[in-house]
């Protein structure tokens, strides 16, 4: 006997076991399906979580190296302005090691001898102020006392001075912060030898630094690249030689200011003025002009100020008349271009970015300039600055009425 619809279904709800179990409610299996996690979720997650990982650890890294690389970018740039004289010296059949240390030698030699002139000259002048404190005191308290009718004296001057509040207080913070100026001086030590060791790597294994470039690059990317490098080359050199050759005039024209009011260690100082003005960014202007003025007042007041007079003069001619035309000569900018430049490199690196974002700038300008298409300019009146004169209706009757 064929089973019927009701006793197959009846079959299939009986158990093995003689019990019905329960009829599981509709739509289960469905939402059990709905409710399992995809396959690609976990995967996803775990590559997320890596992802977010890699960053922080990637960021972590970089503020820990930020200090090395700065120093690697000043290393990069001091070798590209020496390259030109390691090359020329090299083409004569030096090794370029050889070539590298003597640049770096001859380098050495100039710094130490200026360093060691102007220690001597503040060394010198320091005794001299500390010789001469006595007589300018007295003289202080002869002024006050001729014109405020006091009677001060010197003695009772120098006790409220040794025995002050404020004294006692910068004694005990200068000497809790010597440590802190040791350890400041020994890390500038050690950026020091760090920035000249890899300026010398740089400079005596350039070319072979270039072809491990190269060699992982197509041909056509090999040709940019050396021409970009030879481009850098250039800017830098021709930014070092603007800044020297206006050292050079900004020295000249101080020291015939100081060796006219009879200031004692003349050429140093316009040496000081020259280098400090022109290569410290910023406050190097500050820094140069402050010397001179200390050094002269100890001849006499009013030669500070004629030397400040002259340091603020000279400031506004060089920076609105020599400067603009030597850099559009040597780097090729355009004078506000120049001036971004350095605002940029200030708010990016600091005095680092100050000093070594106009040769940047200048680089990146010449290899874009390159591969930038470029046309015939129209001869228009208002491309050389004169406007198109067109006679208006008033303008016409006016014509009109003076012409009869």
């Amino acid at each position: 006997m064929a089973p019927t619809d009701e006793t197959a279904q009846v079959d299939q709800q009986t158990s093995p076991f003689g019990t019905t179990p329960p009829t599981p409610p509709p739509g289960r299996d469905a939402a059990g399906q709905g409710a399992r996690m995809p396959r690609w979720l976990p995967r996803a997650m775990v590559l997320a979580l890596t992802l977010i990982a890699v960053f922080q650890l990637g960021s972590w890294a970089f503020h820990q190296l930020i200090g090395l690389l700065i120093n690697i970018l000043i290393a990069f740039f001091l070798a590209l302005a020496i390259e030109p004289a390691v090359s020329w010296m090299a083409s004569y059949n030096m090794r370029r090691g050889m070539a590298t240390f003597l640049v770096f030698f001859g380098l050495l030699i100039v710094t130490a001898g200026f360093v060691a002139l102007l220690g001597s000259m503040l060394a010198g002048q320091i005794i001299k102020m500390i010789e001469g404190f006595p007589d300018y005191l007295d003289s202080v308290i002869n002024w006050i006392n001729s014109t405020f009718h006091t009677d001060l004296r010197r003695v009772d001057v120098q006790d409220s001075l040794v025995h002050s509040d404020w004294l006692r207080k910068y004694v005990q913070n200068s000497a809790t912060g010597v440590l802190d100026v040791s350890a400041q001086v020994l890390g500038g030590l050690f950026k020091l030898l760090t920035i000249t060791l890899f300026s010398f790597y740089f400079a005596a294994d350039g070319p072979r630094l270039r072809r491990a470039l190269c060699s992982v690059l197509p041909p056509a990317r090999q040709a940019e690249v050396l021409r970009a490098w030879e481009i850098a080359v250039d800017k830098t050199g021709g930014y070092l030689y603007s800044r020297g050759l206006m050292a050079l005039i900004s020295g000249i024209a101080h020291y015939i200011l100081l060796e006219s009011l009879g200031v004692p260690y003349a050429p140093v100082l316009a040496v000081w003025v020259g280098l400090v003005s022109q290569f410290i960014p910023t406050i190097g202007t500050y820094l140069a002009g402050a010397l001179p003025m200390l050094i002269a007042f100890t001849v006499d007041p009013w030669y500070a100020l004629w030397v400040l007079v002259f340091v603020v003069i000279y400031q506004q001619f060089e920076n609105y008349v020599l400067q603009p035309k030597l850099t559009s000569k040597t780097v090729d900018i355009h004078p506000a271009v120049a001036f971004g430049s350095v605002i940029a490199g200030t708010a990016l690196l600091g005095a680092v970015g100050a000093l070594i974002a106009i040769p940047a700038v200048a680089t990146l300008q010449a290899f874009l300039g390159a591969y930038v298409k470029r046309y015939d300019v129209t001869d228009d009146p208002r491309v050389h600055g004169r406007r198109i004169r067109r006679s208006t209706p008033f303008r016409a009757r006016l014509r009109g009425l003076f012409g009869r």
